[in-house]
């Protein structure tokens, strides 16, 4: 007799099938394209219009992808891969040039200002304006002339711009495509005896500078730090220091909502290097302000009382030398950027780039260099747009065999 026949396969439901494709790490977004592949039926579920925001939801916060970073100042060293202007890729997702390649670039050391809501803002060290964000993800790039009177000495990675989402209430998971502002912090100082701060933002509709907000006098000797800025709840904050003297050091703040550029002191510690100490946008909400000194790490957070008052609390002392691998202990350690919205910063040792959770402790290293000016995470979930041109391929394989 023959063997009976096997028991009919039985199907998910396609709420059970979804599920298991939540848990694919987003950090890995090649997972999502061969499954795919594998039948139209899970191709229709990954395509479909509520599995991209319900993977979002499910994984949160969107993972870093890669990471865009700065030279030292007055460094000649260019970006490896010209036509990606410094952006090193931490999975297998790879940044997408314009297809016109750079020709706003060409004979330029073009440098990284910001990185943030799926885009980077870019401008060149050693010409005068123009700034240009790109979108890694599409490849698309759009460029933006200066404010009328203000100077931006990109030739010393000034660090006076920043690169927002401008859609209400998103929540910059994946919304690298839809409009955006560009925030530029500049400081005139026409009659050599002041030295003014001022704000003005980009227009969403026609890329237009807007009148500069009040500005800030903070003497002719001020600059602002070269430190990326972070954002928090509508808010910009940059570090500035005065002259010569590390010590005499602010965050200055400007609140997009109303326009207005204010001034706060930065924690009294040792003189602050701009390559030992960083602003945080830490995961409560709350601004943070971080510093290596020597092997041993400090963090303050800015805490508001009962009383309506904001301080800084007692900083969180952590001995990076039982945590980290260090070979040279006399080799100075440098903070290099944070993820936003998290508690994770990125220090250089003698050994490398490493990322650093400070509230779990954990750490990996990222990079065998130890010479970046600045690191800032590229983060944004990546569901792939390709992903229809491989129903056209498995459409072509089925009717080929």
């Amino acid at each position: 007799m023959p063997p009976p026949p096997p028991p009919p396969v039985l199907s998910l439901p396609d709420e059970l099938i979804e599920e298991v494709f939540f848990r694919l790490p987003p950090d890995e977004p090649e997972h999502l394209a061969r499954a795919s592949l594998a039948c139209k039926l899970w191709l229709g579920l990954l395509t479909g219009p509520s599995f991209r925001g319900r993977y979002r939801g499910f994984h949160g916060a969107p993972p870093m992808l890669g990471f865009v970073y700065s030279w030292p100042p007055f460094s000649r060293q260019r970006s490896e891969d010209l036509l990606i202007p410094q952006f090193f890729p931490t999975t297998k997702f790879g940044g997408r040039i314009p297809d016109d390649g750079w020709p706003d670039l060409e004979d330029s050391e073009c440098g990284v200002l910001d990185c943030r809501h799926g885009r980077v803002l870019l401008g060149d060290y050693g010409k005068p304006m123009p700034l240009i964000v790109w979108d890694p993800m599409t490849g698309r790039r759009t460029k933006l002339g200066a404010p009328k009177g203000c100077n931006m000495p990109l030739d010393t990675d000034f660090g006076g711009a920043a690169v927002l989402c401008a859609v209400a209430g998103c929540d910059h998971r994946a919304c690298h495509q839809g409009p955006f502002r560009v925030v530029f912090f500049g400081m005139s100082t026409d009659d050599g005896a002041h030295g003014i701060i001022h704000v003005s933002v980009s227009s969403v509709d026609t890329g237009e500078w807007s009148e500069p907000c009040p500005g800030l006098d903070l003497g002719v000797e001020s600059f602002i730090t070269p430190v990326p800025p972070v954002f928090i709840q509508d808010t910009l904050y940059f570090t500035h220091n005065i002259g010569e003297h590390d010590d005499q050091a602010g965050i200055l703040k400007y609140n997009l909502g109303s326009n207005c550029l204010s001034r706060t002191d930065a924690p009294r510690a040792w003189p602050l290097r701009d390559d030992f100490a960083i602003l945080m946008a830490m995961e409560d909400g709350s601004l943070g302000f971080a510093q290596v000194h020597r092997l041993t790490f400090y963090l303050w957070t800015r805490q508001t009382g009962y009383d309506g008052v904001a301080s800084w609390t007692q900083p969180r002392v952590i001995d990076l030398k039982n945590l980290l691998p260090i070979q040279n202990p006399d080799k100075r350690l440098r903070l290099i950027g944070s993820v936003e919205g998290s508690d994770i910063v990125f220090v250089t040792t003698d050994l490398g780039v490493y990322q650093i959770n400070i509230k779990s402790l954990q750490w990996k290293k990222l990079w065998k260099r130890e010479k970046f000016y600045r690191l800032i995470p590229y983060m944004s979930f990546h569901h792939p747009q390709g992903i229809s041109i491989y129903l056209f391929f498995y459409d072509l394989r089925t009717n080929l065999k």
